[in-house]
């Protein structure tokens, strides 16, 4: 986060050189108040593509075993061009390698799924979940290892979480 803000701070004083720069070219014609648009948009426009191409950035530095299952694309009131042009505000990632069938029966599977969601500083949490591939009914894990029933859920057959578990 404190490398975020040093970098727009930058981007402010280029845009705002830039400004400068035009003010120089017309012989201070140019109006002065350009010089703080262009900094407030040159911070706003560095805000923005950081936001756009956060997913892009952490999905690069996934490990080969991470699978992405889903992401979630919002549109957010006080953005309002995110409406027309929504980027990717979170994801959820299956870890291969943690999947497991360690119960008698070979249609639960255990795994760990992973959700990434970009806020101020970037959240990150994992949880335990059984899958049970034949009813398509994932069960979260509670943090003593009992599952959590009530936030049981039916998956539909097109879902990339039950193809990636239950495939793999």
């Amino acid at each position: 986060m404190f490398w975020t803000f040093v970098a727009t701070v930058f981007c402010g004083l280029g845009a705002a050189g830039i400004a400068l720069g035009i003010r120089a070219l017309t012989r201070k014609r140019a109006p002065k108040w350009l010089i703080p648009v262009f900094a407030g948009l040159g911070m706003l426009g560095y805000l923005i593509h950081g936001e756009y191409t956060w997913y892009d950035l952490k999905k690069s530095q996934l490990p080969e075993e991470a699978v992405i299952v889903d992401s979630e694309s919002d549109g957010i009131y006080w953005r309002p061009w995110t409406f027309a042009f929504p980027y990717v505000t979170a994801f959820s990632t299956v870890d291969t390698k943690s999947i497991s069938r360690d119960t008698a029966n070979d249609s639960i599977v255990r795994f760990t799924l992973y959700r990434f969601e970009q806020k101020v500083t970037d959240a990150v949490s994992h949880r335990v979940h059984l899958l049970n591939c034949q009813s398509r009914e994932l069960v979260p894990l509670g943090s003593d290892g009992t599952p959590r029933v009530d936030n049981m859920k039916v998956l539909d057959t097109t879902d990339p979480l039950l193809n990636t578990v239950c495939t793999g």
